[in-house]
């Protein structure tokens, strides 16, 4: 496997795509590539596709008259107060399966600003990552 695919998987999952970068991870980890450059890979593709999601909620709201904006305006208040409530910090869950995709968009909504997006985003990315490829060379380890 290369390392473009595994770049193109995690910067993949990080988008509204239904995507999971863990397995070519595990994988790459069970050829036994160097954990240390697996994760820089993965985490560096991993926040450029949340920066995708953070520039799509950035333009969003210049489409929300239109007739096909999924959106209600009550969905997009919702996301606001509560993004208003926990605040930037929140951005380091951007990793989460559940929540974290639309996290990063409703940032771009809020108009966070890129370098403090991509700082929090990239600790917490890259702190999953360190957990997975922890686990997975455990596992490794026992079989």
């Amino acid at each position: 496997m290369s390392y473009l695919l595994l770049f193109a998987s995690a910067f993949l999952a990080a988008t509204i795509l239904p995507f999971y970068s863990e397995v070519v991870l595990f994988a790459m980890i069970r050829a036994g590539e160097p954990a240390g450059l697996l994760l820089a890979v993965a985490a560096v593709g991993n926040t450029l596709g949340s920066v995708v999601n953070w520039v799509l909620g950035r333009y969003l709201l210049h489409f929300q008259h239109k007739k096909w904006f999924y959106f209600k305006p009550e969905q997009i208040e919702k996301m606001q107060t509560w993004f208003q409530r926990y605040g930037v910090w929140s951005l380091l869950l951007a990793w989460m399966p559940i929540g974290g995709d639309p996290l990063t968009l409703v940032a771009g909504i809020m108009r966070v600003k890129l370098w403090l997006f991509i700082v929090l985003v990239g600790i917490g990315k890259t702190l999953r990552y360190v957990a997975v490829i922890y686990f997975s060379e455990m596992s490794v380890a026992w079989f």
